[in-house]
């Protein structure tokens, strides 16, 4: 019984150590958000240095002021571009590279993306090659089919742009729709 009242005694003594080296722990702190930033920093120079490598990319089409009457309109989140089949080869220049809202709007003259805070840009219609649905693109993996892609030829280069419609029934329509504006092009291109 002693033992149990002079353990009882002790464990009430007890407190937790006082903290004492508060130049360690803010050093610490320190160390670690200057490591942090760090790593952002080499994270920003290495978007520059892609970017500075797609340098040979030509300015985007602009958007028409009287592009003509919608085919197709759809509301929604642009998630990027990427060299055509390599997904996860992310395009930046030019703004490519950055994710936002979007509204896209289908005419004769091609895709109009109208990108609040980003670049806006057309895609011409005789440069669309092809419409899909896929799970991923640069990054970003959704369920299959969730995403609506457009392979379209920007100077010598094919390019793969993500979209994802608020509404995901919206995206067979679009792929139907492009498709069949794209074969109905090369037959008269021919």
């Amino acid at each position: 019984m002693t033992h149990h009242i002079a353990s009882a005694a002790l464990a009430a003594e007890q407190k937790s150590a006082e903290v004492t080296d508060w130049a360690g722990r803010i050093g610490w702190v320190v160390g670690l958000l200057l490591f942090v930033a760090f790593v952002y920093w080499l994270m920003r120079q290495g978007w520059k240095w892609r970017g500075s490598l797609q340098s040979d990319l030509p300015a985007l089409p602009e958007v028409p002021q009287a592009p003509g009457e919608a085919k197709l309109t759809l509301d929604g989140r642009y998630h990027g571009s990427t060299t055509a089949g390599q997904w996860l080869d992310r395009i930046v220049a030019h703004g490519l590279g950055t994710r936002s809202r979007a509204e896209l709007t289908l005419t004769d003259a091609g895709i109009s993306v109208v990108r609040p805070g980003a670049n806006d840009f057309l895609i011409p219609a005789a440069a669309l090659r092809e419409a899909r649905l896929d799970k991923g693109i640069a990054g970003k993996v959704l369920a299959e089919g969730g995403l609506l892609i457009v392979t379209w030829e920007h100077g010598s280069t094919l390019l793969d742009s993500g979209f994802r419609s608020d509404r995901a029934a919206e995206h067979t329509t679009w792929v139907e729709t492009l498709n069949s504006m794209i074969n109905t092009t090369e037959g008269i291109a021919r």
